[in-house]
């Protein structure tokens, strides 16, 4: 087979392919990371290169000879940061949840000295240590496996019965791990892990004393197959598109591992247990389980719980018997992160109407209390991420995160880790679309007002657009702009989240007034300016008093579960207590969402404040 040579700069990579190999697939194979919100289906327009003095799309142009690629700074997709973080995770209402837990992890482990066998006792070594074990924890009927039986014999005998037994609690079940020689109680830990489509958050925990050890984030390495699920299960469907795609996510987790691991200098040998929680495509990719019918009507996952696993199975590369655990799904669009949300915030048990909304990728929310509950998915899609905008991207340093316009319409930014600005991430769209309706740049419908007379209003050949920021201060050399067609996405999305809470209510018979507690999860949430959000019809315009931010309440959950047992059935019960609600079948989910593409809204009766 003919292959040619492809060399990336600024990058210095090169990489033989096969001819007739796009310069995407090449990229990715050199280690190059270009931006490819689309998955590769040339539409997004992000992954544009230089080669001999032409852009191109590396995704549509083939190689059909040795080529120098050059890869200009906006094309290039930023994964190359694991925030050492010392965010705290556990703030609030959470921290207080977490407090009234009583410590009772998963894993534990069990120190025993037993009897020696003589002529007089000729029980088994293996019911020998079951039983002790037994006896320790006051459960009977304690499982293992066959690698444990095999050489137990032997580590009895070498460490004069002195053994210490690592013990599983599953589901009204306990398994017997591992037995190690002499006591090593004191030396216990396991991972909780949040597996998001946009990042990938792992905390590591000293499971005697409940001891948050470690946080680390990273970019979801997937993201280069696609910035949301629906082009991560495209891309599923090509052959061995699975397999990368489990890959790149096993890549971050063991990133996260080693990272922390070394840092806190905890060998994985005595890493025991990993927490898992995720939406429904997300679980699916990591397992390499088929996710085609999630997007198919009627929309049916593969499955919506799985069983404890070994983490060795998974993937995660830590102690060789240790056990993965998945925070359970509700439906397709509700997952194993919206049930370590209600977990973390406390909706299942609390008797008064509370709302939960994590806003991400997409917009889950949940409406109920500890009687009943019911969540939907608003198909937001990942504006909001800085997805599939002119100037759109993740935030990273040199993202703008918030933005105030002047008088004068000159804009005034903030960036992620205050560097030269690079492009505009979610929280500073929000701003941005609160200051272009102040200063009537933009009207009611989103369109840019075309009468203003200055040099940051102008008509882009397609369209109008709004300059944020002249090329001459941004990092890119080019101009920061919002344009019409962004506005036209922002207000689909914002309009998607508003309408679907609006629905849920309608759909029990609540009314907004109605609602003590609106907790706001999701990274993207640690950002959101309230005032702001309510000013452009994203959130309801309600006392500001009920809103609190509750961080990454999907981390949140998998720690609580990984330190309190109890709480594996809890989950279960909760997700059993979820209704969907399927937005597209309900008749009227469309009249709101047509509603709601105005900012704020059709009916300014509902943002009075906004006025």
């Amino acid at each position: 087979m003919e292959e040619f040579k492809i060399h990336f700069k600024p990058q210095n990579k090169s990489i033989k392919v096969p001819k007739g190999t796009d310069l995407l697939t090449a990229a990715i194979k050199a280690g190059v990371v270009i931006a490819a919100a689309c998955g590769g289906e040339g539409l997004c327009g992000k992954c544009k290169v230089s080669v001999g003095g032409s852009t191109v799309l590396a995704c549509q142009t083939l190689a059909e000879s040795d080529l120098l690629v050059e890869v200009p700074k906006g094309s290039v997709e930023s994964h190359s940061a694991m925030k050492h973080e010392s965010e705290d995770f556990t703030k609030g209402i959470i921290s207080e949840r977490e407090k009234s837990l009583k410590l009772s992890p998963i894993i534990r482990k069990v120190y025993v000295e037993l009897s020696e066998p003589t002529q007089d006792d000729n029980t088994d070594d293996l019911e020998r240590i079951l039983r002790a074990v037994e006896l320790s924890i006051a459960h009977s009927r304690i499982t293992t496996r066959l690698s444990n039986i095999k050489h137990l014999s032997e580590n009895l005998r070498d460490s004069a019965y002195k053994v210490t037994a690592v013990v599983a609690y599953e589901e009204g079940s306990v398994e017997m791990l591992a037995v190690e020689p002499g006591d090593t109680t004191d030396r216990l830990f396991g991972f909780a892990f949040d597996i998001g489509t946009t990042t990938v958050a792992g905390q590591l925990i000293d499971l005697n004393s409940g001891e948050i050890l470690g946080t680390r984030i990273a970019f979801n390495k997937q993201s280069t197959y696609g910035s949301d699920v629906i082009t991560r299960i495209v891309y599923a469907s090509n052959p061995k598109g699975l397999d990368t795609l489990s890959e790149a996510v096993l890549a971050n987790i063991a990133d996260i591992i080693k990272d922390l691991s070394d840092s806190c200098r905890v060998n994985l040998s005595v890493i025991y247990a990993a927490v898992l929680a995720g939406n429904m495509t997300m679980m699916h990719l990591l397992l390499k389980i088929d996710p085609t019918n999630i997007r198919k009507a009627p929309y049916i996952p593969a499955a919506a719980r799985f069983c404890p696993m070994n983490a060795r199975e998974v993937g995660i590369d830590i102690n060789q018997r240790a056990s993965a655990v998945f925070l359970p799904g509700v439906s397709t669009y509700v997952g194993g992160d919206i049930v370590a949300g209600l977990l973390a915030c406390g909706l299942a048990d609390n008797p008064n109407l509370t709302l939960l909304i994590d806003i991400g990728t997409n917009g889950e929310i949940v409406l109920g209390n500890s009687e009943w509950m019911m969540g939907t998915a608003a198909s937001a899609g990942p504006a909001f991420e800085g997805s599939g905008l002119e100037c759109g991207m993740k935030a990273v340093k040199g993202a703008i995160q918030k933005a105030e316009i002047g008088v004068n319409l000159y804009t005034k930014v903030e960036t992620v880790w205050q560097e030269a600005p690079r492009g505009i991430c979610g929280s500073g769209y929000i701003d941005i679309l609160c200051q272009l309706l102040k200063r009537n740049i933009i009207h009611r419908d989103g369109k840019i007002n075309r009468s203003i007379k200055s040099d940051l209003v102008r008509n882009n050949g397609v369209n109008y657009e709004f300059v944020l920021v002249p090329k001459n201060m941004s990092a890119t050399g080019k101009d920061i702009v919002i344009t019409d067609d962004d506005i036209e996405n922002l207000k689909r999305s914002k309009g998607a989240i508003y309408s679907a809470i609006i629905s849920l209510l309608n759909k029990v018979g609540k009314n907004m007034s109605d609602i003590t507690k609106i907790y706001i999860a999701g990274g993207f949430g640690n950002y959101l300016n309230i005032e702001n959000s309510i000013h452009i019809g994203l959130l309801p315009d309600i006392n500001r008093d009920v809103y609190e931010f509750i961080g990454n309440s999907s981390l949140a959950g998998a720690r609580m579960m990984l330190l309190s047992r109890d709480l594996v059935a809890r989950a279960d019960a909760i997700r059993k207590n979820v209704t969907y609600l399927d937005l597209s079948s309900e008749p009227d989910y469309m009249d709101e969402y047509v509603a709601s593409l105005f900012f704020p809204h059709t009916d300014m009766g509902r943002f009075p404040s906004a006025q």
